[in-house]
């Protein structure tokens, strides 16, 4: 039986490595009915919404999506088409996990951390209004119910997946309130999870530890911003957001998407790594109980690279198409 999951192609550089992503699912024998639908620039230069209606509409009927980057206008009113997602459809866990890959070289041997993000409030729920013609004012909104979603899911993922630790990020001793808010369901909620180690730490101090120290650190869950923050400095140490994968959970529904933007200027290029967009294809496939398929792509994705078969933002020549062929050679092999 297929499994039915929505598409958005992206804008930029997204129909391509959207292209070079269904040929390798397509190659490791999943059999999934795409169905595409429509979020982006097209959306707003034809007068909508950047995600209008019906887009939501039939991501929650179907549960499942995969997202390609989408561009927002800058300074023209528009919103986020990837809050905006999140947002609408509850999805309160972006998960991204971060670990070391064959053939990827970086200073960051035995990275392998999964970054817990809260992803429908803090100062992305967009409250922001100008108090006078000179000073603008931003809501920072943190609430126990949202804290205690996210932290939950994240010791959950840890008890489940056999990770050792917990990790609460803040800076709760400068926002001894909204941050405090969080630090203190952190503190409750671990309590309920005597069997994972688990502590707190400053999201500064995080930081340098991260590239000094990165072996500590297992399961880690924050606010909305740091997570932003944090999980692009994990991508860094990884080898780039071109292979850093992402999923974003809610109760009823999941959207998959590659972490990087759209890079409008190597659209059509065929350049771009098709690989985030891909390795976040395999925690869906994982979500849809295909991980026979998942580890197989994994699998000849890391085989690819041990072999050199590179694209340029990993030092390498070769185009997207390429590689995905090279990927799709391995899986059938």
């Amino acid at each position: 039986m297929a499994h039915q999951v929505c598409i958005i192609k992206g804008d930029g550089i997204g129909p391509e490595i959207t292209e070079a992503c269904q040929k390798i699912l397509d190659a490791a024998g999943v059999d999934i009915d795409w169905i595409e639908v429509d979020a982006g620039l097209k959306c707003v230069e034809a007068g909508e919404p950047i995600v209008p209606d019906r887009t939501i509409e039939k991501i929650r009927e179907v549960g499942v999506a995969l997202k390609a980057p989408m561009t927002t206008p800058i300074g023209k009113g528009s919103v986020s088409p990837n809050v905006t997602l999140r947002k609408r459809l509850d999805l309160y866990a972006c998960v991204r996990p971060a670990r070391s890959l064959p053939g990827v070289p970086t200073p960051f041997e035995g990275l392998d951390i999964v970054i817990f993000r809260e992803n429908t409030e803090d100062l992305y729920a967009q409250i922001e209004y100008m108090a006078t013609p000179t000073v603008a004012t931003g809501i920072k909104l943190i609430s126990e119910y949202a804290s205690e979603r996210i932290i939950r899911a994240a010791f959950e993922f840890a008890r489940k997946n056999n990770r050792r630790s917990v990790t609460c990020v803040h800076k709760a001793n400068i926002m001894k309130v909204a941050d405090g808010l969080f630090l203190r369901t952190f503190q409750r909620v671990r309590e309920d999870y005597p069997d994972i180690e688990s502590w707190d730490t400053i999201v500064d101090a995080l930081c340098m530890q991260l590239v000094t120290k990165w072996r500590n650190f297992d399961v880690l869950v924050m606010p909305n911003l740091y997570g932003d923050i944090v999980s692009d400095l994990a991508a860094g140490m990884m080898g780039g957001l071109g292979v850093a994968p992402g999923g974003n959970y809610g109760e009823n529904c999941a959207v998959f998407e590659a972490v990087h933007g759209s890079a409008p200027k190597y659209a059509g290029l065929d350049k771009v790594n098709p690989m985030a967009l891909t390795l976040s294809a395999t925690l869906m496939l994982r979500h849809l109980g295909e991980s026979q398929a998942a580890k197989a792509i994994e699998s000849a994705i890391e085989r690819t690279l041990i072999k050199g078969i590179k694209t340029y933002d990993l030092l390498g020549d070769a185009k997207t198409s390429e590689f995905a062929a090279a990927v799709v050679s391995e899986l059938k092999g």
